[in-house]
């Protein structure tokens, strides 16, 4: 199958492409710059240079192929041409400039998948794109069956869920992939990285309250094979959890943090956590135990992967 990958040069979107050209399949990644398009070469894939902001490009690439994967996200406003930028922060979004940036990507991230969907639309053909956890309800086990809640810290983001089911009625054979906070293993630089950076400066690992709330996690490699099998064989309108550890307690968290650097463990009230953690701050206290339990079941899918305290403990997140 020939798959075009946006985000295919990042950490998520690396994986991907490696787990499709191992399975066979040819792979075309949208690459913004000469070192991404260099990294997708060495890892045998073909370049189509452009930008995720170029829909046109988008458009063209999506329809060239056999199916497509969106994993690329603006994660900071510094990604957008200063034109761009102007525009989010003279915009009437609520929430100040990061609220008008959040609004801003959320939306042309929106646009972007409805681009790939149009050039797919009344093919069968697939599209699969990436939500996170933290868009479901906190504080209860969440499955694959059980809605998004806009209320959420992921809400808006995950409300892109209803254009994959919009675009599923139009003949393109969608997968959402909810996917945890914690992505780890090799090159990560998402949440686990940021968490032993804020250790390590602070000489002190955290948690807030009595730290019982759950992060789920899956190991990178585990994830990229999700994606191949929902690519694969997965129905139009498929949700699946990509989770291999239903969740760990955050203070478990940051006791190997804190271990593995030399530092105390302590406890952070709310209001402390606020400035302690920056703008993980409301994130670290989120209660967010999710089940893949039907994913494994519909796809065939097993995490075999080593788990998260392990990949802490064995990895190369404290080297340097």
């Amino acid at each position: 199958m020939r798959v075009f990958v946006t985000g295919a040069s990042g950490f998520i979107g690396t994986a991907i492409v490696k787990e499709l050209i191992g399975a066979g399949h040819e792979v075309t990644g949208l690459a913004r710059s000469d070192a991404a398009a260099k990294k997708l070469i060495d890892a045998g894939a073909r370049v189509h240079r452009g930008r995720i902001e170029d829909f046109e490009c988008l458009r063209r690439g999506a329809a060239a192929a056999d199916g497509a994967i969106h994993t690329a996200f603006y994660h900071a406003i510094g990604h957008m041409p200063l034109g761009t930028r102007l525009r989010v922060i003279a915009g009437g979004a609520p929430g100040g400039i990061v609220g008008r940036f959040v609004a801003a990507a959320v939306g042309a991230d929106r646009r972007a998948l409805e681009t790939l969907g149009q050039a797919l639309a009344g093919s069968g053909r697939p599209l699969l794109t990436i939500f996170g956890t933290m868009g479901m309800t906190p504080g209860r086990m969440a499955t694959e069956d059980d809605a998004y809640d806009p209320n959420t810290f992921g809400g808006p983001r995950s409300k892109s869920e209803d254009t994959l089911q919009a675009l599923a009625e139009q003949g393109v054979r969608t997968s959402a992939i909810r996917l945890p906070p914690i992505v780890h293993g090799s090159q990560d630089h998402g949440f686990a990285p940021r968490l032993i950076q804020i250790a390590r400066k602070k000489k002190e690992s955290a948690y807030v309250g009595d730290g019982s709330n759950q992060w789920p996690s899956v190991h990178v490699a585990d994830a990229a094979r999700l994606f191949r099998l929902a690519l694969e064989k997965g129905p139009a309108g498929g949700t699946y959890q990509g989770v291999a550890e239903q969740g760990i307690a955050f203070r478990e968290i940051a006791g190997v943090i804190g271990r593995l650097l030399g530092v105390p463990v302590v406890t952070k009230s709310a209001a402390e956590a606020a400035k302690w953690f920056s703008f993980l701050g409301p994130l670290v206290r989120i209660d967010n135990p999710v089940s893949s339990r039907l994913t494994q079941e519909r796809l065939g899918w097993r995490p075999t992967e080593i788990g998260l305290l392990q990949d802490l403990e064995q990895g190369d997140y404290f080297a340097g």
